[in-house]
């Protein structure tokens, strides 16, 4: 998985438990900000560098991702960096994923915790450096959700790099079988040589 690569290009990776349905925000975030605080904290023992904590999710979990990035609440808790894959950004129809909304926000959310939850409108500009991956044929995810947040990123005169391919659906991660992987693998490491190590 990504954990797997990423420690085998000399980039420590550790993975969040964090709490899921029928536990909804906050407290799926309260984790990921614990998972921050708790590496950084710790990031001498671990022999890492404090000030290049990221954050990575894919799907829901890049929608937990991308609100650890945006809903911080002090340098303690906010990522240095993202990786976000087909991410779930917006709470909002038509373009969220009900499934997603559902198990965050619960079956009611009230208007305030939907927008407060579209991570696109969370964006500022100390929010940190991103890493989007998506497809353009994604059924489950639309890729606006992708593009609405690059789009949030470039106003605020934030660091972004897309790559979006052509096919790849949902749900390719780090499949050996999909064609894209290679690119998209290479495109990671140079991001993390230029960006997040430079």
């Amino acid at each position: 998985g990504y954990a797997t690569f990423l420690a085998n290009n000399g980039i420590s990776a550790f993975v969040v438990d964090y709490r899921v349905y029928p536990n909804t925000f906050p407290l799926p975030l309260l984790d990921a900000r614990r998972g921050v605080r708790f590496v950084r904290h710790n990031a001498q023992k671990f022999g890492i560098d404090k000030n290049k904590v990221y954050v990575m999710g894919s799907s829901a979990g890049g929608h937990l991702a991308s609100t650890a990035a945006t809903h911080y609440v002090d340098e303690a808790t906010r990522p240095d960096f993202q990786i976000l894959v087909y991410p779930v950004i917006t709470m909002e129809r038509p373009y969220t994923h009900e499934g997603s909304r559902f198990g965050l926000l619960g079956a009611e959310p009230s208007e305030e915790l939907v927008q407060l939850y579209c991570n696109h409108k969370q964006v500022t500009g100390n929010t940190p450096a991103a890493f989007i991956l998506a497809a353009s044929d994604d059924w489950l995810v639309p890729v606006k959700n992708s593009l609405m947040y690059y789009e949030a990123l470039i106003e605020n005169k934030v660091s972004a790099t897309m790559h979006i391919y052509p096919t790849g659906g949902h749900g390719f991660g780090w499949g050996d079988n999909y064609i894209y992987k290679s690119e998209w693998a290479s495109e990671l490491e140079r991001w993390f040589n230029t960006i997040v190590f430079k």
